[in-house]
């Protein structure tokens, strides 16, 4: 089972920008919070086939790592995380929603593992159920 906690608003540094969402997006913004941190929420599927109907076809991801992976890696390492289960805690926090284009939207976050903090950036694009990602990014925090 996992446990996250959402809130919007963390300590920044004095260069941070001081992100809003523009008031005609908050619906938006409300509706993809609850689906991050992507392919962590089980309410939204657990399959393979789950995740796949979650992603663009040209779906992308850049991990933590700075390492690019692909839609299939991605859904072939989803499998195999979902056949093992595990219990993980994870805050969210500071979500940011930016319509970059017509129906295409940027969410931004930070997510809290234990010790380990990263920044994350999911490009979303609305469809009649729900909606798709993109592309994903995840960034290593090094000074929290």
């Amino acid at each position: 089972m996992r446990r996250f906690i959402t809130s919007q608003t963390g300590k920044r540094s004095k260069m941070e920008p001081n992100l809003v969402t523009d008031p005609n997006v908050l619906d938006v913004l409300k509706e993809l919070m609850e689906r991050e941190p992507i392919f962590h929420r089980p309410e939204f599927g657990t399959t393979r086939a789950d995740f796949e109907n979650m992603m663009e076809a040209t779906f992308w991801e850049v991990g933590a790592s700075g390492q690019c992976y692909s839609r299939k890696y991605v859904l072939d390492e989803l499998e195999k995380r979902c056949a093992k289960p595990t219990d993980d805690a994870w805050q969210t926090r500071d979500f940011h929603c930016l319509e970059i284009a017509v129906d295409n939207y940027l969410l931004t976050y930070s997510l809290i593992q234990g010790a380990r903090a990263t920044r994350r950036s999911t490009i979303w694009r609305p469809t009649a159920r729900a909606g798709k990602v993109v592309y994903h990014q995840g960034t290593v925090v090094e000074d929290r």
